[in-house]
């Protein structure tokens, strides 16, 4: 692959990311948009609805992620890592590495047919593992590009779905490729990761099986869903009482995370209310310290809730245990009388809090909390300590999906403006390096 230039490189593919691509792609920059899943989408393209207004989340991503794919000024990298990034006067050289598909994505068109013959069966990240997809696959009905991925960890090289591929896209032969991309400005939208509950040994430190994650819930809910519906994923027995624990891995010293991640209350609140239509007849219980809905409307979307009998319990849970019968057993510590009690449930749901994702090798300053820092964050909080690079929406901290759309929309602007103020300086700078 040749090197290339562009105006602004885009580092990651969620929601923040794409808006940031669209956004200068319709000014006219060139903009590169590297991702390193095989789809762009990030964490959004997974979730059921958005808070409060409970629209579908695929309906919002899935055309955006379309719109990315289609822009003539945004040229697309997936399944790509960040190698090294370096300054020199006329911007910024990003080395990448192309993955390997082991296949041939000019030739892919999508069509399945290697998915339905592979014999191999593995557990589906995209899932949370509770689904299950082929060793090679098209990431998700919705993936953007629509382009078959193998996993070399678990394929058998039986040659199954070379033969069956109508188009001869298969490519065993496939290597990694390292390219390089020249930029004159980076955003960084490399999102999230769910705070580390598994160390918590205090809630099972991720070994009980009827205690999940948010996102895990999220896939219950969703319509393409791995059961198509909400069931305990350790006997696959509908739940008749769900639990929801808050602040599982925010505002927590024993996790070194002691800030509030913002979106926890209300991401709760939702799923309970989803709930609430699809399991009429369970009993739904939050356990919280203080319910923070800070956004417009918010409020209003709590008090809904208690009104369609969500049961909202003031407790800090001390710990979680399971009886014979995998039911998670709740111990709390009631807040407003000191009371000490025991609840079983049929599920729980801890309500993790967020945590910068790995970042790629970008050198860049970072705050207490391991989120990229932001020297001026009333008056501009996009630009980071290195000129020329610009953080937005999780990568700068916890925020939900509206702040994180502003933020991108931000962050474009930021670079637009320092592209067009540094043009003539990198011109001449450029022609003085090539000379």
């Amino acid at each position: 692959m040749d090197d290339l230039h562009m105006d602004a490189l885009v580092i990651g593919g969620g929601i923040a990311g794409m808006q940031s691509a669209l956004d200068l792609g319709d000014q006219g920059f060139q903009v590169a948009l590297v991702e390193r899943d095989p789809s762009i989408g990030g964490r959004m393209i997974t979730l059921s609805k958005v808070f409060p207004t409970l629209d579908c989340c695929s309906c919002i991503t899935t055309p955006k992620m379309s719109a990315v794919a289609h822009h003539p000024n945004i040229h697309l990298y997936t399944y790509c890592e960040i190698q090294s990034v370096q300054e020199h006067g006329a911007g910024f050289d990003v080395s990448i590495l192309q993955k390997p598909r082991y296949v041939d994505i000019s030739k892919c068109t999508g069509c399945r047919e290697c998915e339905y013959e592979c014999p191999i069966t593995v557990p589906s990240p995209f899932d949370r593992n509770l689904g299950a997809y082929r060793a090679i696959r098209v990431p998700f009905s919705t993936a953007v590009p629509q382009k078959a991925v193998l996993d070399p960890e678990y394929c058998l090289w039986c040659g199954k779905c070379e033969q069956k591929c109508p188009v001869e896209a298969i490519d065993f032969s496939q290597q990694p490729e390292t390219f390089t991309i020249e930029a004159d400005s980076i955003i960084m939208a490399t999102g999230f990761d769910l705070t580390p509950v598994s160390t918590k040994k205090e809630y099972g430190a991720g070994k009980l099986h009827n205690v999940i994650d948010p996102l895990m819930m999220e896939r219950f809910l969703a319509p393409t869903g791995p059961y198509g519906r909400v069931l305990r994923p350790g006997d696959g027995k509908e739940p008749g009482s769900i639990a929801y624990v808050q602040c599982a891995g925010s505002r927590d010293e024993t996790l070194g995370i002691t800030y509030c991640s913002r979106v926890c209350c209300m991401y709760a609140i939702k799923q309970a209310m989803l709930l609430n239509g699809a399991l009429p007849m369970a009993d739904i219980t939050i356990y919280y310290m203080d319910i923070r809905t800070f956004g417009k409307g918010y409020e209003q979307f709590y008090q809904n809730a208690k009104a369609m009998g969500v049961n909202f319990v003031r407790g800090k849970v001390a710990s979680i245990r399971e009886d014979a019968d995998q039911n998670p057993i709740l111990k709390v510590e009631m807040t407003d009388t000191g009371e000490i009690v025991e609840q079983t449930f049929d599920l729980v749901v801890l309500s993790q809090g967020i945590v910068p994702a790995s970042h790629p090798t970008v050198s860049l300053p970072l705050g207490s909390d391991g989120f990229i820092s932001v020297p001026a964050p009333d008056s501009a909080p996009c630009v980071t300590g290195r000129p020329g690079i610009f953080v937005t929406g999780t990568a700068a901290g916890p925020m939900d999906i509206v702040d994180s759309i502003v933020s991108a929309s931000a962050a474009a602007a930021e670079a637009s403006a320092y592209i067009r103020e540094n043009g003539s300086r990198l011109e001449v700078e450029k022609e003085a390096l090539y000379a």
